[in-house]
């Protein structure tokens, strides 16, 4: 499965707690367009909603919160 580099973006964001209006207002895109991300995203990993698809980010790596699954995620030399 691809996700797209946007589509990672939006987990982030959605693990961030991110309503899809704050997404679309944090990437300057309209509510449509990040529902549409949010959509896509939910079928590519099997996801239902929400909390599934961070629990579905914390199993694939996708996602780093609280020291979980850092170690996984590429290192692209910035902190955060």
């Amino acid at each position: 499965m691809d996700l797209s580099e946007r589509e990672l973006e939006i987990i982030d964001l959605v693990a961030q707690g991110l309503t899809n209006q704050e997404i679309g207002e944090r990437l300057m895109i309209s509510k449509r367009t990040v529902d549409n991300h949010v959509s896509n995203v939910f079928t590519k990993t099997g996801a239902k909603n929400r909390v599934a698809l961070l629990n579905w980010a914390m199993d694939h790596g996708k996602i780093c919160r609280d020291g979980f699954n850092c170690c996984n995620l590429p290192q692209d030399g910035s902190a955060g």
